[in-house]
Formats: C-alpha cells, structure tokens, sequence
C-alpha cells in the first residue's frame, strides 16, 4: 500500500496528481515526527554499505527505518538501474525497513521530484528514521540538505588530495563528516583525514552557533564507529529541538517546497500549451543556429503560453 501511495504522488499524470495531494493533505497532521538525515559521498565511499549497517542497526534497537535510494537518471536514456536494493539485501529483507529507489528525473542534486511528499508518506506510516541517499557529491546537494534535519557527508581517508577536490559548499552544509572504512590498515590514514576535515570545518563559519560540525570515523563493513555516530545526530536533534531551530528549519523547508512545487507546475503548464509545443521544434532549431538570441526565444515562448491561459 506504501509502495502505491509513493507511486501515486510520483506520477506526473494530472488526475493522479490530485489525488496525490488529497492523500498528502489528509495525511499530513501524521507526519513530522520522524528524524530526516540525508547522507552524500564522493563516488566509491561505500554510501549503500554504511546505510545498510546504520539501518540495521537502528531496527536492533525498535526504530522503523526508511531508506529513500534516488537514482541518477541518464540523460541519454531517460532510464534508471533502481538496484539499491540489491546493494542493501539485509536491510530489504528487514520487516522494520522500508527501501525505497526513485529514479532522480533529472531533479537538480539528483533528488526525485517527489521527495518531499514520500517524506510525508513515511512518516504517517510509522517511520521514525528517513534516510536519503543522494547520488554523489557536488554543489546541486544542497537541494538535499534543505529537506533533510541532518545532512551528513561521509568521506575515505587520505585526505591530502582529495579535500582540493571538495566543494567548500558541501562542507558548509554539512552538519557532519564520517571518515568511512576506518578500519584495518586504513586506520591511520583515516585518522589523518579526519584531522586535515576539522581543520578544514574549521575555518568555516558554523550555520549554527549552537553547533560546531564534527567530524568522526567509522567503517560500515563492521560497523565500527556507526554508535557514536548516531549519538551525535541525537544530540544535535535534541539541541535544535531545545533552540527551537529545528522546527525552524522545518518552516523554511515548507515554504521552499511551495516555491519549488511552483516552478514545477509552472514549468510543466508551459511545456503542456498546444501553441508552446507547436513553436518549440523551430525556436529550438533557431537558437541552435544562432538566428535568434535564447532570451528573445524565453520571451517568445512565454508570450505564447501566456496567449494560451
């Protein structure tokens, strides 16, 4: 029933998509209670592997655990591989767990266009944990921390190299760094690259003053570390709910959801409008060939729409 009702919002059908928001507005007084945590990585940082070890382990201890798994969809294609479950089978076969993958449609930060309303869905079904697994690091994450409590960034050790490659946005944003696979013969090298992160998070200014980002080590193999961890996305659950930031942070999150959803609708009205699709091959094919300036096609198009309402 959970997996239809996520279904049901995702559709981009107009029918269906009213019938969405009436279910999302009768069960919107259910949800909100759940811990959101939004978890990122550069490629290869074993994101599946900790989220499954995390995720077993909160059902251990009586938590419901979902898992929204988004996709990169190919802009080539227009496919997705959707085999998140494979990568996490223990968890997939968890009654306390709920994995769902969502191809990203090309969502900037590779975040599905209707995150926010399984959020929504999963709360009122009982889930107490909302983990969203993004598709890599880069500056489009942030449309992931703004739907999100917590947004953790895990990282490999060895970081001389690597943090020049880091977008100084990822680490403002983030409320922690997880040195991953700290362990074995990894370990000093992780343990330097968790000193090169705090002295990186360091220079930056906190989005919170009530809240330094810290940085651990952990290795989801085992499991090393993911107690700590979690202590630590406790602790800055119950200072934000004690500062009243976090409810806060969940106004604002609201209010960017309406102007999102805006841009949507409004995008996807003028992409509809007879008139729009009929002009679209030959200002495209202008625009290609330099014949016409892409503002004064943007300005055309809307002039078209706009005659269509």
């Amino acid at each position: 029933m959970l997996g239809r009702a996520i279904t049901l919002v995702e559709s981009r059908n107009p029918e269906r998509q009213e019938q969405a928001q009436e279910l999302l507005h009768r069960l919107l007084p259910y949800a909100g209670k759940a811990q959101r945590v939004g978890v990122t990585g550069v490629p290869g940082v074993g994101k599946s592997t900790f989220i499954e070890s995390l995720g077993t382990k909160l059902t251990a201890e009586g938590s419901k655990v979902a898992v929204l798994a988004v996709d990169p969809t190919s802009s080539r294609t227009g496919g997705s591989i959707l085999g998140d479950k494979t990568r996490m089978p223990k968890l997939a076969s968890d009654p306390q767990a709920f994995i769902r993958p969502s191809p990203s449609a090309g969502s900037l930060g590779g975040v599905a266009r209707a995150t926010r309303e399984t959020m929504v869905l999963l709360e009122a079904a009982g889930y107490d944990v909302v983990l969203v697994e993004t598709v890599g690091v880069g500056q489009s994450e942030i449309t992931v921390a703004e739907m999100v409590d917590f947004f953790l960034v895990l990282m490999l050790p060895g970081a001389g190299d690597e943090l020049q490659g880091i977008k100084k946005g990822i680490l403002e944003i983030a409320d922690m760094v997880a040195v991953n696979k700290a362990d074995g013969d990894n370990r000093r090298r992780a343990e330097a690259a968790k000193r090169e992160y705090e002295a990186a998070l360091h220079i930056l200014t906190p989005a919170s003053p009530n809240w330094s980002p810290p940085v651990v080590l952990c290795a989801g193999l085992t499991g090393e570390g993911l107690d700590e961890l979690w202590q630590k996305i406790e602790e800055h659950r119950r200072i934000f709910t004690e500062t009243g930031e976090r409810e806060e942070k969940r106004q604002g999150q609201q209010i960017r959801w309406m102007w999102a959803m805006l841009e949507d609708r409004l995008i996807s009205s003028l992409r509809s409008a007879p008139a729009v699709r009929e002009a679209l091959p030959s200002i495209e094919a202008d625009v290609a060939a330099g014949v016409l300036t892409p503002s004064r096609a943007v300005d055309t198009l809307l002039a078209k729409w706009r005659a269509s309402l």
